[in-house]
């Protein structure tokens, strides 16, 4: 009896319809229990948790679309059937979310309510909440979004206006006629619930897929290149890379889809765009990824074309910095991967940490500063989305041949007793004994009971504490080699990539320079100590007239170079 042709999904057929061997499924058990091992699989407790706070999450949306119906003069009944609805999408709706994963959210409401209305009514009832922390609202956004920790859940929460009068439980997304009429940002919006989608539907075994992308988002977190607002893939990226490996190897097992994907996505011809179908028409007047018509699409460096209508492409962040680090890590999985399959190494090989903080002579500095956690979260977050365009002012600089960021910042609180440990906290230099490194949700504590404690704040100098909050990201610097044989003294000049990204920073219209500040240091790689709490720098200042301005040069002489920046203070008036 013949076998049924496997069923093709992809623009291209499978490379190979082979099934696993014995081997490859000793294997894939193998690195399940590493996952394990790792703690990538939440508790049955943790899974419920989660369930109740949906829940509670789409009857305060119900609640809200009710409030705004009721304000708009809607009879009782009306307001109540006016309905709206939560999704969810990412990696919770992928089913590979972790223990302490946030939940990617998208809330849908009828036509008569605002976009306006859910960052002011929405937010106030969130705020409300005692469930609810380190709230944080970016209605400017390319896709704007609320910020939360709901019970200890993070929480990204977007939304969407639908041209329709009511919003049942029962209504999917997939029908792209749901899309007409809405605005840009709506349609965004949309678009990461309707991929997420889709890419379940586009893969030939989910439980394989699953397993997969697990490994390989723990991997590139491991690796410190998880993250697309950095300039490397987020998670919705790493998803369509190995739903292809899916489709290309359809009957393969997990271990076999990891080595597949590396091998794969080190040999790419990027900028060959990786797709999961081709791309399709429909109702809207909008624009779908395409290079041929569009300049800017033929720039992307990495295009990882979204499945659904319409197609974008989802790692337009991508600078050339950013990919070569990336495809240099593909080879590097590829060398572990050659091993493990060959039973010459452990799958815990493939999880070694980034020594991103030891690969560098020298780094950028960048700390974000504010007085208040809720100002924090806004201009922490603020710098945070902009320091891509710093890399890549700086790329493009002379004599530099990588800019590389690191792919989060570090959050700390000072306890400051003096403007002068105020203006140095601002700057990097903490009073390190009333200094605190805070974790992601954890901004709001206050340390006060414990100073005291430790005799380091009394009832006397209790009134003079300030508390500073900053976020402090980090950006390697790789210069290109020195000629052989050459003995000039060569210039690196960044000041004007620093001029431009503080300018930038600064023009953001919630900017307030009294309450806001940022700074950018030079930082000598072996200055970093391996906790990243405290730094120790060892930098020269020269001071050097110009007509009647004095400018600071911090000179950092290493290896036959002279970087030059400019003085952060100088910078700021």
């Amino acid at each position: 009896m013949s076998q049924e042709p496997v069923r093709q999904l992809g623009v291209t057929p499978p490379i190979s319809t082979t099934g696993p061997t014995e081997k490859e499924l000793q294997l894939t058990k193998d690195l399940v229990k590493t996952l394990e091992d790792y703690g990538l699989f939440e508790s049955e407790q943790e899974a419920q948790k989660r369930v109740v706070v949906l829940g509670k999450l789409d009857k305060m949306v119900k609640e809200f679309v009710y409030t705004v119906s009721k304000s708009k003069n809607f009879p009782d009944a009306l307001a109540k059937e006016a309905g709206g609805k939560i999704f969810t999408y990412g990696s919770y709706r992928l089913g590979v979310h972790g223990a302490g994963a946030d939940i990617d959210t998208l809330c849908v409401f009828p036509k008569h309510v605002e976009r306006e209305h859910f960052f002011t009514i929405m937010y106030d009832m969130l705020k409300a909440r005692p469930e609810v922390t380190e709230l944080s609202s970016v209605p400017d956004a390319y896709v704007p979004v609320i910020k939360m920790h709901f019970s200890g859940i993070p929480i990204d929460f977007i939304c969407a206006r639908l041209s329709i009068a009511q919003v049942p439980d029962d209504l999917e997304l997939a029908d792209n006629n749901i899309l007409k009429n809405l605005d840009e940002r709506c349609v965004r919006s949309l678009n990461g619930s309707r991929v997420t989608d889709d890419i379940l539907r586009l893969v030939p075994n989910i439980n394989t897929f699953r397993i997969a992308l697990r490994t390989i988002k723990l991997w590139a977190k491991c690796r410190a290149i998880y993250s697309n607002v950095m300039g490397f893939l987020g998670g919705v990226a790493w998803a369509m890379l190995i739903a292809r490996i899916c489709q290309l190897y359809p009957n393969a097992c997990g271990a076999t889809i990891v080595e597949k994907f590396f091998s794969i996505m080190y040999r790419w011809k990027w900028p060959q765009p990786v797709l999961l179908r081709n791309l399709e028409d429909g109702p809207l007047q909008v624009r779908v990824w395409n290079p041929k018509l569009y300049p800017a699409d033929r720039n992307h460096r990495m295009p990882i074309i979204t499945p659904a209508y319409p197609s974008m492409c989802a790692t337009h962040n991508v600078t050339d910095s950013t990919r070569a680090i990336m495809i240099e890590e593909f080879k590097y999985g590829t060398d572990i991967m050659d091993k493990i399959m060959n039973k010459n190494g452990k799958w815990s090989d493939l999880f070694v940490k980034s020594d991103f903080f030891h690969s560098y002579k020298n780094y950028l500095q960048i700390v974000a500063s504010s007085l208040s956690s809720e100002a924090q979260l806004t201009w922490s977050g603020l710098v945070e989305s902009k320091l891509r365009q710093l890399v890549l002012k700086v790329e493009v600089t002379d004599l530099i041949k990588l800019a590389h960021p690191y792919i989060k910042g570090f959050d700390k609180i000072h306890y400051c007793l003096t403007e002068d440990e105020i203006l140095k906290a601002s700057k990097g230099i903490y009073p390190l004994d009333r200094s605190f490194t805070v974790e992601e949700g954890s901004l709001e504590t206050n340390h006060m009971d414990l100073l005291k404690e430790k005799g380091l704040v009394n009832d006397e100098n209790e009134k003079n504490v300030t508390r500073v909050f900053s976020t402090t990201f980090y950006i390697g610097i790789e210069t290109l080699p020195k000629v052989p044989g050459s003995h000039e003294t060569r210039k690196l000049n960044l000041v004007w990539a620093l001029q431009e990204f503080l300018k930038l920073v600064k023009a953001w219209d919630k900017y307030d320079e009294k309450l806001m500040k940022i700074s950018v240091q030079s930082l000598k790689g072996c200055c970093i100590i391996n906790n990243l709490s405290f730094y120790k720098f060892n930098i020269s200042i020269i001071k050097k007239k110009k007509k009647k301005n004095i400018h600071e040069k911090l000179c950092l002489e290493t290896n036959h170079f002279i970087y030059l920046f400019l003085d952060p203070s100088c910078l700021l008036n």
